[in-house]
């Protein structure tokens, strides 16, 4: 990761302790929208953060201000674009969300406002979500003349079932945080004052186990739904050998037998 936190145009980097951060999106004049350069920002750090986590053991994400997350793409930005500057720009995107879904590290998104558009789709890419009671989420693409295409018609269909999905991305209709937490794209819904502090402390409490365990499952968990039961499990016997030679799994049966915290040091 970048060693200089300010060296992103639109992302706020705060470090909480050695082992978490939080990610803000950082255009708060216009609603967090997605650009051309968020999109730069993010695919940057989170490659950066995949071919090198350092100490880092979970991210939060979140918006900067409490009114949106992220209003989706900035279609201010867009207004005059060619359609090849359009495709462009696309591609950006794709790659944004490829590292936001491949990061081995846990992803929390904190929703502390609006999540519409391409923000619904950001929030989408998190490992899950903890959200504000007054969130509200949208995939209104279809009401643009385009479609979902920063991975909403894969994720939102994963979380919350194909024919909830179809209702929403084909009507374009928003919902609620806690409609978004009854049907399985939220986990909590929180006032606002107690957002970042429940997502900060659950990021405290992965960062507390063995990261590589922790990447290790977060891998497995992802990649075995895309497999059969069967070939599943052998990705997970895979996952899990990576384990046996490190000295975090000596570490946490010998900090279990003598009753003290284990102390991993992720190797």
């Amino acid at each position: 990761m970048s060693s200089n936190p300010s060296a992103f145009e639109t992302l706020s980097i705060e470090p909480v302790d050695e082992h978490v951060t939080i990610i803000r999106l950082n255009r708060p004049h216009a609603s967090n929208a997605l650009n051309t350069q968020m999109g730069r920002d993010l695919v940057r750090y989170f490659e950066e953060v995949a071919l090198d986590p350092k100490s880092l053991r979970c991210v939060v994400l979140t918006g900067a201000g409490d009114k949106a997350f992220c209003a989706g793409g900035d279609l201010k930005e867009r207004r005059d674009m060619t359609d090849e500057a359009w495709t462009r720009q696309h591609v950006i995107f794709e790659r944004m969300v490829r590292a936001l879904i491949d990061c081995p590290v846990p992803i929390i998104g904190a929703v502390n406002g609006a999540a519409y558009g391409g923000g619904c789709e950001i929030a989408g890419c998190c490992d899950f979500l903890y959200a504000t009671e007054n969130a509200r989420f949208a995939l209104t693409e279809v009401t643009l003349g385009i479609m979902p295409g920063g991975g909403g018609t894969q994720t939102l269909p994963r979380a919350v079932g194909e024919r909830r999905a179809k209702e929403l991305i084909l009507t374009g209709k928003p919902f609620t945080s806690a409609e978004a937490r009854d049907w399985g794209f939220v986990n909590e819904v929180f006032p606002l004052s107690e957002l970042l502090p429940a997502a900060l402390a659950t990021a405290s409490r992965i960062a507390r186990n063995a990261p590589i365990s922790v990447r290790q499952a977060k891998l497995s968990i992802h990649r075995g739904l895309q497999f059969s039961l069967r070939d599943g499990l052998a990705l997970e016997i895979e996952a899990y050998n990576r384990m046996v030679p490190t000295e975090d799994r000596r570490e946490g049966v010998l900090a279990f037998n003598e009753k003290r915290p284990p102390n991993f040091k992720g190797r």
